[in-house]
């Protein structure tokens, strides 16, 4: 016999109603069998639909049933264990009469499905604004039901970049020798204006029509996956765009967080998300922290109602199953509630022991960056575990460019990457944080630097031998620039030269590459293909070397094989006296460097350029 949930009694409105259909959104719309967790959560959502009558075919029992504040949602958990039928109907009844059905599927998930690997050590992530890298389908830079229209000749409008043009430049990805790539958010963000960045969603399930479809998202990933290159999704939680669906007919008000001293519910977050771990806080700076917002176009999500919770978490797992995900990256991954988005992180690892997830962790101190991730002991003191895997090392991407531009004191120049690695220590798995000397929210690095190709050399060198994961910044690598502070975002997000048909020139070829775009392009390719199958970099143990003479010399190594690493951030050569580093030299007569191709012998003094780097491979 069909189970039936009563949810209460037909009001006059819900009968006036039932004449049109009611049930509009089912979300999430498909799910599969064989999860570790069996519990699903379906929401049902029309209008007045918490007055009718809940019933599923088959026999199958509804586990739970949670109406809220809006008469327009129903939330119906169900075991998917013991449904054993792949497709079932819900069904809306007043009385006896059928109003409304739904056909719910339960798909076969793929074989191997939860022991996906993910991005690692071994990886270079790539990231991508998609709508400033390359327009593949012209027929959707514009479309009717989205409010913002292409206009490239808007800085902060749309430009027409989508799915369709990164799925054509994948060979140039992989020639590169990048292998996993992080895509700002595509999921449709319905804004007025300034909607290309994607940070203001307004469908979790959806792809934006301007990018593409959830099948064309879907086929990146595997295009991706036949290259061995995996795709990872920016996943944002901590707040959605003011024009979501379920914003602008909220299902309970604690769906967001309201100030009622505020307009329209917003007030400003402070920002200051040290409030987290400070025992000492005052519970008024820490919830304006927490609980504000980012902007009056981004509510600020309560993930402290369980029901966002396992909304949250369900659409996470929907997309790691269907577009069979390499990874996520998740924004302002500290503004959340923790323990809320500790949980998150758990159901996730379970689902996919081996899946990657790395926080946003914009913060001054290695103390506080490695409080976020997973079994640290510095969150531990603060009586906390993220469970997170992963977090992003602000700290190295501060000292980089402090490396190579002042000069060597106790605690500046070449000494800042020394004193900055000193903090490994805090971290419990320091080979699982990115690291970075740019991406889409921070000042180009060739703009700082005047794309002088030497600086960009070392710091590639740095990125590309320490510990942890690189992550470079699409264009970066044929030395594109933008000036953040007379220019805004729209400046450190330029348009791909040559990603449309348009554009005089094409800088994803080498004949339409300029002779400063190639030899950026050069040296990038030759350092990220030579990482790819250095277990030594991936893995490997580090010894560091005090910094002299504004010279840096570390090594990478393990029982194989040993790299040495040697940067000179001096206007003149080096001369480096080889007894120094006996330690670590010892048994090893010379070596190659890869980056000149020429043969090093450790008889005597080492000669280094100036202003440059060797990346040594030892004999």
């Amino acid at each position: 016999m069909k189970k039936i949930y009563v949810l209460c009694a037909l009001s006059a409105a819900a009968l006036a109603f039932s004449q049109t259909k009611p049930l509009e959104k089912v979300e999430p719309a498909f799910w599969w069998k064989g999860m570790k967790n069996p519990d699903l959560q379906i929401l049902v959502y029309g209008k007045d639909i918490a007055n009718y009558q809940v019933e599923l075919s088959d026999g199958i029992q509804i586990k739970d049933i949670q109406k809220v504040e809006n008469p327009n949602y129903v939330f119906v958990t169900v075991n998917t264990n013991e449904i054993n039928v792949p497709k079932f109907k819900i069904s809306l009844k007043n009385g006896r009469k059928n109003v409304g059905s739904y056909t719910y599927e339960l798909k076969t998930r793929n074989q191997g499905s939860a022991d996906r690997e993910s991005f690692s050590s071994k990886d270079v992530m790539y990231l991508i604004m998609p709508d400033r890298f390359a327009n593949g389908d012209e027929k959707n830079d514009s479309m009717p039901n989205l409010t913002e229209k292409a206009n490239r000749s808007l800085p902060n409008g749309r430009h027409g970049g989508d799915l369709r043009g990164i799925i054509n430049h994948l060979d140039y990805l992989q020639d590169l020798g990048t292998t996993a790539v992080w895509l700002t958010p595509v999921n449709e963000d319905n804004e007025k204006v300034y909607s290309y960045h994607g940070y203001a969603q307004t469908d979790l399930y959806k792809i934006d029509g301007r990018y593409g479809t959830n099948e064309e998202y879907r086929e990146l990933s595997r295009e991706l996956k036949r290259r061995n290159m995996k795709l990872v999704m920016d996943y944002v939680t901590n707040h959605w765009g003011i024009s979501h669906w379920m914003i602008k007919d909220l299902p309970s008000k604690d769906w967001i967080h309201w100030f009622n001293d505020g307009e329209n519910g917003f007030k400003r977050s402070n920002y200051k998300i040290t409030t987290q771990f400070d025992s000492n806080a005052a519970e008024a700076d820490k919830k304006i922290a927490l609980d504000g917002w980012f902007d009056t176009t981004m509510p600020d999500i309560n993930q402290k109602n369980p029901l966002v919770l396992k909304y949250l978490t369900q659409n996470a797992i929907w997309w790691i199953e269907y577009a069979e995900l390499g990874g996520f990256r998740v924004d302002t991954y500290p503004y959340n509630d923790k323990e809320a988005m500790a949980k998150w992180a758990k159901a996730i690892t379970d689902e996919y022991p081996k899946f990657n997830i790395v926080g946003e962790t914009w913060l001054s101190s290695p103390a506080y960056i490695s409080a976020w991730q997973k079994d640290s002991k510095t969150g531990e003191a603060a009586h906390y575990n993220s469970n997170l895997p992963s977090v992003m090392d602000f700290i190295l991407y501060g000292n980089i460019p402090a490396a190579l531009t002042e000069k060597q004191g106790w605690d500046t120049g070449m000494m800042r990457l020394y004193d900055g690695f000193t903090s490994d220590f805090l971290y419990p798995d320091i080979n699982n944080v990115l690291v970075f000397i740019e991406n889409h929210d921070t000042a180009r690095w060739n703009e700082i630097f005047n794309a002088d190709p030497k600086a960009y050399k070392m710091a590639l060198t740095i990125l590309s031998t320490v510990r942890g994961i690189p992550q470079i910044y699409y264009g970066t690598e044929i030395g594109m620039r933008g000036d953040k502070n007379k220019g805004g975002d729209a400046d450190i997000r330029r348009d791909f030269p040559g990603g449309w048909k348009s554009d005089p020139k094409n800088a994803f070829y080498a004949s339409g590459q300029t002779p400063e775009q190639k030899e950026f392009h050069d040296f990038t390719r030759k350092l990220l293909n030579w990482r790819k199958n250095k277990a030594v970099i991936h893995t490997g143990k580090t010894k560091n070397y005090l910094p002299q003479d504004n010279t840096f010399v570390y090594f990478r190594y393990d029982g194989r094989e040993s790299v040495m690493v040697v940067l000179n951030n001096n206007e003149k050569e080096q001369k480096l006296d080889l007894k120094r580093f006996a330690e670590s030299l010892n048994g090893f007569s010379g070596g190659k460097d890869i980056i000149s191709g020429n043969e090093i012998s450790f008889q005597g003094n080492l000669i280094i350029p100036p202003k440059s780097s060797m990346i040594i491979e030892l004999k």
